[in-house]
């Protein structure tokens, strides 16, 4: 790409970035908190008693889990770390309760000697440091109680808890906050300012930034009544379209949506239908339990609607390969295992995969149990693997079809049009079937005689007939007489063979008039039969018109007859070892069948009933998640015991059990969330604040983090009035280099962008190929969509800026920018473009360094009118003087666009 920035700028550009760029959170010298030099902030060990749950478990689980864990086939020296009794159990074999002294784990984890040291050195773990030893040693000394795993227990409303300051605030919610806060010796931050908290939680709730006019008008109400203000500016956000548009991109990733199979050639599969849902699903507020059942068995129900046929293409979101590719065998078991990984990841939180070669090593789900859930999605009715022949604009086997009143009356119409030309064309066609074999057998009569005559010339050898030949004792008479007969002879034989041309001249005369007959025949029958056929083909051009613009969706459907289930021997597919029946894991709540046979929709009702302890406990931490940037549990994908115990676990359990109360009421559950006073607290923090706690584990601040790749592209879109509000339809394409699909494509297939509205549509529309998902997400870590995701990797590359800054599509959207700040009166143009792009209003020393940077920016462009015409591109005049402060603007906006507090959620 061509330099389009003055050099000479580039100071300016670093003075503002300088000024206006901040870090990850942002500090500040006033003292909006403390914590304790004391105690770490986030080490709940300092309470009086240390948990097994919370404190050890986690410890064992990274550790020793592995070797002494769930897992009996790896499992050594028959202990089991994980659970305190039983034949294995750790209390009595290697744990004393009350003395270290006589627990073989204590002197296991503290000894020098390398072959007794655990874990041992060429596990190549780390060793438990000081702090943890110190952990387990005061765990056995208080009784080495051991408490059941808190996340496989059912969530139960805890008791409110006491605090110091009751008045920070009236929601419940904070109680459970503040008191954690307190007991870390540390308090909540400040309410955020007006400004801030109207662009946070705008972002958080449509993805989107806020207006000008609304930024203003909610400072005014807020200044007002402030609570009021914020719950009717909350209730406004959550009822908004674009709403199920940016909730529906969290699940999209989690579901790993995407418009291509993903494997091999990639072809394009048309799940457009499942993401409108979705989206839909979110903005009726379509309760969660509802919207869990129908992606699991939308299709079971006794007369399900569209919405729950499309909602059932959730078990066909895996990855698939084309047919000729792979064994269909082994294609069917991976198909499979992507489905039973989803519904873990998705839904339960858990790394079931984990199990399918052997016993889960740190959760207690055994390989038997994986392939009873496995059963569960063995059964459908669908090939394995995809043949592009038989797909129609990315439709794979199965899916429904969904037509209004008036496509079926037209494709009835046309049918009985079809119906008639048939009977027409049928006797005729069959008529010159019977007369074109006639005519086919006669020329091949013809082409076999002409083969046989042309031999027998080639075989015959002419007689000698010379009677100069005959012996000379033959005397005069003698030879007159020869001769004679052989004249005879001679005569016969020509007469004979005169006849013979005649007779076969009659017979292909005969037979040429026979062809010809057939022929004329023939041609008689095709005339009618072509304006027919010809009239057939265009209906059923027709036809097949209106038949792609019928609504159709990929569904899942069972087999009449359940495909049995085997434990896959080292999870091989060629491997079956024995045989399961559905079901689900011994250690979570059992299973409640209504039919003979287990069925999905009864995994369905299992997932969402209120006694399984993970559904709506994985839910809320995930909505909590989308809101603060990391989870009360941070590990969202793992609930299991490798993954991180809750920061707040009594707040996690109130939100859990109040969420299935409402109903399992998704906005609500949000509203609830940002309606509190730990939501609003301003993000800022001292430097020794933010070092104390720096992932705000504690929640003594507001969230601050990076926003998504999708927010960032659409935020920018949006302010410069360039972005769609177009909803729903197909995936569309903005434009990415060149050459990108060839890259990657066996198939020769190449990407054309969309032209027109389509370019600037929200991201969650964006074509989405797994091959080369669109770069501009992808730089911004977006994930490529072949696994389920449940939280995105957050970075700041050099990679990052230089697609912010030199992106053409941005380009263009700060040009547009900049032709709205023209428009503007000139002293308030860097106020109104300051306000539109972050929110907040400049101060005079912000003023000033953008004045400088547009300063030059002039008088770069005005000596090279050649540089300004070419940024202006289409909206270039004749006038050098307009290009050169059109691009200087447009260039300043570029700056803006760039800015870290435009780039982040404060």
């Amino acid at each position: 790409m061509r330099r389009r920035y003055p050099s000479s700028a580039i100071f300016s550009l670093l003075s503002l970035f300088a000024l206006v760029a901040a870090p990850a959170a942002r500090c500040v010298s006033a003292e909006t908190n403390s914590v304790s030099d004391e105690q770490p902030a986030n080490n709940d060990a300092a309470e009086s008693t240390v948990s097994f749950s919370r404190d050890i478990r986690p410890l064992l689980s990274n550790r020793c889990f592995a070797c002494h864990g769930p897992d009996a086939e790896s499992r050594e020296a028959g202990l089991r770390l994980d659970q305190a009794d039983g034949d294995e159990g750790a209390i009595g074999y290697a744990i004393e309760p009350g003395s270290v002294k006589e627990s073989e784990v204590w002197h296991r984890i503290t000894t020098d000697d390398d072959s007794m040291l655990m874990p041992p050195p060429e596990s190549h773990l780390k060793p438990f440091d000081e702090n943890e030893r110190s952990l387990i040693r005061r765990w056995i000394e208080e009784g080495a109680v051991y408490e059941d795993f808190w996340a496989f227990q059912p969530a139960k409303r805890p008791e409110l808890p006491i605090t110091r300051n009751p008045d920070w605030s009236p929601y419940e919610l904070d109680r459970f906050v503040l008191r954690k806060l307190e007991k870390q010796q540390t308090r909540p931050a400040v309410e955020a300012d007006p400004r801030t908290l109207v662009r946070r939680v705008t972002f958080d709730l449509t993805g989107l930034p806020p207006t000008r006019d609304e930024i203003r008008r909610f400072e005014l109400a807020y200044g007002e009544s402030p609570e009021l203000a914020w719950e009717e500016l909350v209730d406004e956000l959550l009822s908004r379209p674009q709403y199920g548009e940016h909730i529906a991109r969290h699940w999209l990733d989690l579901v790993r949506f995407a418009d291509t199979n993903g494997m091999h050639k990639d072809f394009y599969r048309n799940h457009v239908a499942y993401r409108d849902w979705v989206i839909q699903s979110f903005n009726q507020n379509l309760p969660y339990d509802k919207f869990v059942r129908d992606q699991i068995a939308g299709d079971l129900h006794p007369e399900p609607t569209r919405e729950q046929w499309v909602a059932s293409g959730f078990n066909r979101l895996h990855l698939i390969i084309d047919r000729g590719t792979a064994l269909p065998e082994e294609s069917h078991v991976k198909n499979v295992l992507d489905r039973v990984t989803a519904v873990g990841t998705a839904f339960m939180g858990l790394t079931v995969q984990c199990a399918q070669c052997h016993d889960h090593k740190f959760d207690p789900i055994s390989q038997k149990e994986f392939f009873s859930l496995y059963a569960f999605f063995n059964n459908i009715d669908a090939e394995p693997e995809t043949n592009p022949r038989e797909v129609i604009d990315g439709y794979q086997e199965p899916f429904v079809r969904f037509p209004t009143r008036e496509q079926t009356a037209e494709l009835d119409r046309l049918d009985s049009e079809l119906a008639k030309l048939a009977a027409e064309i049928n006797p005729l066609s069959k008529q010159v079937q019977e007369l074109s074999k006639q005519l086919k057998d006669i020329q091949a009569e013809e082409a076999e005689e002409k083969q046989k005559n042309a031999a027998e010339s080639e075989a015959a050898e002419p007689e000698d007939s010379n009677v100069d030949n005959i012996d000379a004792d033959t005397n005069a008479e003698q030879t007159e007489e020869v001769r004679g007969e052989l004249a005879e002879l001679t005569e016969f034989a020509a007469n004979e063979f005169a006849r013979q041309q005649e007779a076969d001249a009659e017979r292909i005369r005969e037979r040429d008039a026979r062809k010809q007959s057939l022929q004329n025949e023939i041609a008689k029958a095709k005339k009618p039969l072509d304006e027919l056929q010809k009239e057939r083909d265009k209906i059923q051009r027709q036809r097949y018109m209106t038949e792609r613009r019928v609504d159709k969706v990929m569904v899942m459907k069972e087999r009449d007859e359940v495909r049995k289930t085997y434990v896959l021997i080292r999870g091989q597919y060629d491997a079956p070892g024995e045989e399961v029946q559905r079901g689900v894991p011994s250690f979570l709540p059992p299973l409640e069948v209504e039919g003979e046979v287990p069925s999905r929709m009864d995994l369905a009702n299992w997932l969402v009933d209120p006694s399984n302890p993970l559904t709506a406990r994985v839910a809320v931490n995930r909505f909590w998640q989308l809101l603060f940037g990391v989870g009360l549990v941070k590990t969202s994908e793992d609930f299991g015991n490798q993954g991180e115990v809750p920061s707040h676990p009594e707040l996690l359990d109130e939100l859990t059990v109040s969420f299935v109360e409402s109903g399992w009421d998704v906005k609500a559950l949000l509203k609830r969330i940002v309606m509190s006073k730990t939501y609003r607290q301003s993000s800022n923090a001292t430097p020794e604040a933010f070092n104390a706690d720096a992932e705000n584990r504690l929640l003594s601040r507001g969230p601050r983090y990076r926003l998504d790749a999708e927010m960032i592209r659409d935020q920018i879109l949006f302010q410069s009035g360039l972005l769609s509000t177009r909803m729903h339809g197909p995936s569309v394409k903005p434009p990415q280099p060149d050459g990108l699909w060839r890259a990657v494509s066996m198939t020769g297939e190449r990407f054309r962008a969309d032209e027109g509205e389509s370019r600037y549509r929200r991201s969650v529309y964006t074509f989405w190929k797994r091959a080369m998902p669109p770069p501009q997400m992808t730089i911004l870590n977006a994930p490529n969509r072949d696994a389920c995701i449940a939280r995105r990797e957050r970075t700041n590359t050099p990679t990052q800026a230089l697609l912010l800054l030199n992106e053409g599509e941005y380009i263009r959207a700060a040009r547009k920018l900049a032709q709205k700040v023209l428009g503007q009166p000139a002293e308030s143009r860097i106020m109104f473009a300051y306000e539109t792009v972050t929110a907040k209003l400049p101060d005079v020393e912000e003023v000033e360094v953008l004045q400088t940077l547009l300063d030059d920016l002039r008088n770069q462009y005005a000596t090279a009118p050649e540089l300004a015409e070419q940024l202006c591109e289409d909206m270039a005049t004749k006038e050098p003087r307009e290009n050169a402060e059109l691009a200087a603007w447009t260039v300043l906006c570029s700056t803006l666009y760039n800015l870290d507090i435009t780039k982040t959620k404060d």
